[in-house]
């Protein structure tokens, strides 16, 4: 898993699935990310708050959304101070 202020931003791999993939909390995308081919909400009540497991198969989307998804999980999760460093970073390039 991946914290954030403390906060898990996202799930690399779980017990429960045998298969690589991820978890990560999305509004803009959700639906997006459940076209994805085994794709589903995360079970124990977190996919009602915006969780999704996304397997990692040859029917994954490309690296750049993935990590698009990372990044919007990162700024619903993270404390408005590390997006805000993001943000920084971001319009000193």
């Amino acid at each position: 898993m991946v914290k954030a202020g403390g906060k898990v931003v996202v799930f690399l791999g779980t017990a429960e699935r045998p298969e690589p993939g991820m978890t990560v909390k999305l509004r803009e995308s959700h639906e997006q990310a459940l076209l994805v081919p085994g794709a589903a909400p995360t079970g124990y009540g977190l996919g009602r708050a915006g969780w999704v497991d996304v397997p990692f198969r040859d029917t994954t989307p490309p690296l750049d959304v993935l990590k698009d998804w990372v990044e919007e999980s990162y700024r619903i999760v993270a404390p408005k101070r590390l997006v805000a460093e993001l943000d920084g970073r971001a319009s000193a390039r």
